[in-house]
């Protein structure tokens, strides 16, 4: 008999509902038993796995009486504030994703003459097998990009002579030819979706070496190759800031738990990109805009009061995808404001500008304005909400015509040089397999025959 590979039976959906109804643990128990669910405690402060010199967060100082209170969000890359990495490179009118992929890796900031030498090798690695795009991806396409980005890593293991070779410098170099294939791996797969699934023309770039990461990703995605000085900026921007977080966010942490049991470069960042593919992870700037599509196809946006009664539906379950969320809003960690957002902001707002979308921009700062204090008052949330990351990148990456399909993928373009940076600190810090404990609340029970059930 032939089936549909997809099919869900009835006889599934009855086991699926058994098991449901077979599931006797309830949020409750987690404090009788004080575990800390989602590594958080009752504060919502991350529970302490590891060291690490990559990055930090801070989003709290101590007042006069030694209590722990709310401060405005910093950012750290190996010690240096994410804003003078920033305002370093912008003031020079340079791209800075290279360099803080260094800066990341290395624990330094490079000299010109490093910087230089470090670009020319990521541009030399910056192609793939011959024959791999045919095979790999336009052979076997995917609806999801992230999916079919995850399945040509695993593949580059066949085409490695060294892929179990967990050594500093294999690894490495293994981390260095997967930083500069990114970018082509997903505007390829992008771009075999589009044709198979969508029935668009069909055309495959080579990456040009003398350009950025940002810039070729633009001449890779784009028929005519073209693009503005300034779209290259901002999304180089965006790389910067999207490509490390704290080292405690769901991805790293898979980094690290992979590349604790000794296994290869492939997997462990295949495996992170399994995290980063789900959308309380990586997915998040795909929902905040299609919140805004919601909001302007059901209000009338000018209406501040109309806004308001918008995001207070939202809150309640009544509008949008009724989960009660008010997407880009708030974060895990930072309060009163998360700085790669702020830093996002005004790179909008300059871009907003130049692709005609003042009044979107002018929205989205009207939820800005608002969306906190409704949180607060219906939430009854005394930490602080303020836009996080997710809240601009979106905008940003509509306004440059990026297609959603794309969004995830150039986050997991910009942050396998945080991934990178963890596993060759795990590998060189390499002590026991990260191995957490559950505890088990299902009392003993015993066998009964066949016979007997």
């Amino acid at each position: 008999m032939n089936r549909n590979f997809s099919d869900i039976t009835p006889y599934i959906s009855q086991l699926a509902a058994e098991s449901c109804a077979n599931n006797g643990i309830v949020p409750e128990m987690y404090p009788q038993h004080n575990v800390n669910r989602g590594l958080r405690d009752m504060n919502g402060k991350g529970v302490v796995t590891g060291l690490t010199e990559v990055s930090n967060i801070k989003a709290k100082e101590l007042d006069e009486n030694g209590n722990e209170i709310p401060c405005h969000g910093q950012l750290f890359f190996r010690g240096i504030d994410i804003h003078d990495i920033v305002n370093g490179f912008m003031s020079e009118d340079r791209f800075g994703f290279e360099e803080i992929t260094y800066l990341l890796l290395f624990s330094k900031l490079p000299t010109k003459e490093q910087l230089d030498r470090f670009k020319e090798e990521l541009s030399y690695f910056r192609s793939l097998p011959s024959s791999f795009v045919r095979d790999m991806i336009l052979k076997a396409t995917s609806k999801d990009i992230m999916n079919l980005l995850s399945r040509s890593v695993l593949a580059l293991y066949a085409y490695d002579e060294r892929p179990d070779d967990i050594s500093v410098e294999n690894v490495l170099r293994q981390c260095l030819q997967l930083i500069s294939v990114f970018p082509l791996l997903s505007v390829y797969s992008y771009q075999s979706y589009k044709h198979y699934h969508q029935q668009k023309s069909l055309f495959i770039h080579l990456p040009k070496p003398e350009y950025s990461t940002a810039e070729n990703i633009f001449h890779l995605l784009r028929e005519d190759g073209n693009f503005s000085p300034l779209e290259a900026k901002v999304l180089d921007l965006a790389l910067v800031l999207h490509a490390e977080h704290g080292g405690g966010n769901n991805s790293t942490f898979t980094t690290h738990v992979v590349t604790s049991s000794g296994t290869d470069t492939y997997s462990a960042i295949s495996a992170a990109l399994g995290s980063l593919k789900g959308p309380r992870h990586g997915g998040a700037n795909i929902k905040v805009v299609q919140m805004f599509e919601n909001m302007k196809a059901s209000i009338n946006t000018k209406d501040k009061d109309a806004v308001k009664d918008y995001l207070v539906k939202l809150l309640d379950k009544q509008a949008f995808d009724q989960k009660g969320l008010i997407y880009g809003m708030g974060h895990a960690i930072y309060s009163l404001s998360d700085p790669r957002a702020d830093i996002l902001k005004g790179c909008a707002k300059s871009l907003s500008v130049e692709k005609g979308y003042d009044e979107e921009f002018e929205l989205y700062e009207t939820v800005a304005k608002y969306a906190p204090e409704i949180i607060s008052e219906k939430r009854k949330m005394y930490k602080g909400v303020s836009p996080n990351v997710d809240f601009y990148s979106g905008l940003i990456y509509k306004m440059m015509e990026l297609p959603p399909e794309l969004f995830t993928p150039i986050f997991a373009i910009s942050r396998i040089s945080g991934w990178s940076a963890h596993r060759i600190e795990e590998i060189q810090n390499m002590g026991k397999i990260i191995r957490p404990a559950y505890i088990n609340v299902k009392e003993q029970t015993p066998y009964v025959k066949m016979s007997e059930r």
